[in-house]
This record gives structure tokens, sequence and C-alpha cells, in this order.
């Protein structure tokens, strides 16, 4: 008997799914490739029930004969090992990041004599209110708050983009890129200080208060399903920080970053050159209890940004600090740096990593931005976040076509660097 062989990655079987079955009975014995947690969330799909539950769920549907774990989006692995008489899948994948892994597909199948069957993708009204409806479950707070937790253990490093609007939202949600056979994306978003501020034409020195902070995370959220990490600056008051924290929490936003800092809040990266205070340990821990003592649930992540590098106290008091705060209960420590090689950054991960193994480690390569995810990775960090990229790519930009236009007295020299209307269109989903 011939076999059949097509992979599933959905929390939900409708009519497309059971098509797809029903056209791989009539071809041979099935067997359903259910795609491993780790594989889903680069494929830009976020599980809401666990693999256990789907291969549950697969092993159940009339005609399939066995189900397997797809640990890749690339096939290689399961299609060198069963070898099936024919790969099954819709014709959805001929276009975009996902016709590389077709193509790969295609090769495997040739090395043996294999044959690829694709069918027409299903997309009527009933499928699409199904997808509507598990993409508005990943949206709920509930969901979207413990998204962070579940991602720091499933993923060697958490990849996370600054957002600060819906729209810059919806880039971090919907980029997806190709790298040799593979799919990549972003995990998480970061709505910083410095980019809501800027964004709002206003300087990065906690002037742009927490109402309106809310505002553009609301604006984030209602659009979009990753978690999200807000830069708490300073945290401000103890007895206002712990009304944040409720709030936050209760928005379904993942984690809070506070630093060490007080009084007016200036950007780190200035480093020495302004005045900086520096919290002292006592009144920080203080603050970590009181925002932890005041959680609902244990999925919100209250995360300790350590500025000591920052203002040249020297690497003994950076860690004095972590393991200070990580006493206190913090859930991930933050460590900053504005030097251009990462060696202090290394340095540091390695010696918290000697006494704390479980803790979360955050970074931020700004300045030291030659170094990989995988570097920082072999050095104990869980989460890399891209802090303002997207705004210091717009902006210059935006400034250009500006002038362009001026000097032109016309917009046709700026066309060919303009994305479609069309393009805009369908970034932006309707109901």
């Amino acid at each position: 008997m011939k076999t059949v062989y097509t992979c599933f990655c959905t929390d939900i079987i409708h009519e497309g799914h059971l098509n797809i079955i029903e056209q791989a009975k009539k071809l041979g014995s099935v067997t359903i490739g259910a795609l491993s947690d780790k594989a889903l969330i680069r494929y830009n799909k976020f599980p809401t029930i666990s693999q256990e539950e789907r291969i549950r769920l697969y092993t159940s549907l009339d005609g399939v004969d066995r189900v397997v774990v797809q640990d890749s989006m690339v096939y290689e692995d399961v299609i060198s090992s069963l070898k099936p008489d024919y790969v099954l899948h819709g014709d959805n994948w001929r276009n975009g990041p996902e016709a590389a892994i077709r193509a790969n597909v295609l090769r495997l199948l040739e090395e043996y004599g294999g044959e690829l069957i694709e069918i027409p993708y299903t997309r009527n009204e009933n499928v699409k209110k199904i997808d509507s409806q598990l993409k508005e479950k990943l949206a709920m707070p509930e969901y979207r708050r413990k998204r962070l937790r579940q991602l720091i253990d499933m993923c060697p490093v958490v990849k996370t983009i600054e957002a600060h609007s819906g729209l810059t939202g919806l880039i971090a949600e919907k980029t997806v890129v190709e790298n040799n056979g593979h799919l990549d994306q972003f995990d998480a978003m970061w709505v910083s200080s410095l980019c809501d501020s800027t964004a709002k034409g206003k300087p990065d020195i906690e002037l742009v208060d927490m109402s309106s902070r809310l505002r553009t995370i609301d604006d984030i959220m209602e659009v979009t399903t990753k978690p999200i990490i807000l830069d708490g600056d300073t945290g401000g008051l103890t007895e206002h920080f712990i009304y944040n924290v409720r709030t936050l929490e209760r928005m379904g936003v993942s984690a809070v970053i506070i630093e060490d800092k007080t009084g007016l809040k200036k950007n780190s990266l200035f480093g020495t050159e302004v005045e900086q205070t520096q919290d002292s340990i006592e009144n920080f821990c203080e603050k970590i209890k009181a925002g932890k003592r005041v959680q609902l649930t244990d999925d919100f992540m209250i995360i300790a940004r350590i500025e000591s590098l920052i203002l040249e106290r020297g690497m003994e008091d950076a860690l004095t600090r972590a393991f200070a705060y990580v006493d206190a209960g913090v859930d991930g420590i933050m460590i900053h740096s504005r030097r251009k090689e990462p060696d202090e950054i290394f340095e540091f991960c390695d010696k918290f990593r000697e006494k704390v193994k479980d803790i979360p480690i955050v970074v931020v390569p700004t300045s030291y931005n030659q170094v990989t995810e995988d570097e920082l990775s072999a050095h104990g960090v869980n989460i890399v976040i891209y802090a303002n990229q997207l705004t210091r790519s717009a902006f210059p930009a935006m400034q250009q076509t500006a002038e362009d236009i001026l000097r032109n007295h016309r917009a046709k020299e700026v066309d060919d660097r303009l994305m479609s209307i069309k393009h805009i269109i369908t970034l932006i989903d309707e109901l």
C-alpha cells in the first residue's frame, strides 16, 4: 500500500483539513505530521493547545493511520525517515517565504521518486470565521499575558522588536522571512519609552504619562497577538508602580522592565555624559517586592534593568545588584551596556549564570550590534530586544521624502521608495 504524508499546524480542525485527509485516503495509508510547538512559533502561529493535545486531536480523525511529530518547518528529517510515496499540501505555499519550503520538499521527493500533490486551499466564510476566532483567542489578555514565559521555555532566544503604533505592531506581527529553507519571525514586541515619546514628538524624560502609554499599548494590542514587554522607565514612585502593575497585568501585557535609577530620567546611552542617579539596592528591592506582592497571576513578569555598567560603576556592583534583585523576587534581569563590543555583557552573563541558572537574562544590543543571537544565547541570554531600529529607520526615510518633494515640487521622484497603498491595505486586517 502506498503511503501519504501531510503536515498539520492547527489547533482547530476545519473542512479544509478534512478535505486534505479525504484526498489522502484515496491515495494510500495516511500519516499526519503534527508540527511541534518550537516549529509552530517560527511559522507565525502560536499554539493554543499543547503539542500532546494536537497529537490526540489528529489521531482521532477518521482516515488517519498514524501521527508523527515534525520538529521543523523543513520536511527534511521526516521525509528522509518515512520516504512517503506522496506528500499532500494546499496550494497556498507557492508564493511568499513558504515557497522555499515547497522547493525543498520537491527536491527531497525527487531523490527517491516521491510525488508532491497540491490541492486548492479551502478559503470560505466558515474557514475564515474559524481562523478569526483562533486569532481572537490569541489576542485575549489571559492568553497573551502568559505567552512570554511560554516562549522563554520554548525558544533559545526570544526575538523582540520595538512597536510604537498599531502599524509597527503589525510589522512586528506579520514579518516572516526565509533563511536557508527555514522560516523566521519576531516573537514579541517592545513598547519603548524612547520610541513612544519620539512618535509623539516628546523628549524621553518620562514626560509621556502612563495613561498615554496605555493608549499606545491598546492600539497595538487591538491588531496583534504577540506578547508585549513594556519599558517602564524607573517605575516611578512605588505607590504608583503597584497600580501600574495591576493595570498592565489586567490588559494582558507580559512584562514590565524598570531601571534602577531615580530622579529625572535620561536615556541610558548618554551614560555619564549627563547627571544620572542610581537607586539604592534597598529601595529598588522594595519596589520589586511591592510590585510582585500586588500581582494577581504568576504570568506577569517584573524585570529589573541594571544601569551599573552604563554608569561605569563596575562589574561587581552590577552583579551585586543582580543577585539582590533576584532575592527580592524579580522575574528577569536586563543588563545594559553602551560599549561597542559585547565583552562586558558576556562577562556579566557568564558570572551571573554561574550562580543563577533559571532567571531570564534580557539584553538590548544597540551599541554592540555586531553580536549575533546565537552568540548571546551561548552566554545564557534569553531575550534579545531590538529596541529602536524601526523608529530610527523610518524617520530618515520620511525626512528624505519630504525634502525631495520640496526640491522637485512633485512626488514622482520618491515613488520608487514608497510602499504601495495596496500593500498597506493588505497589511491591515479587516474584520
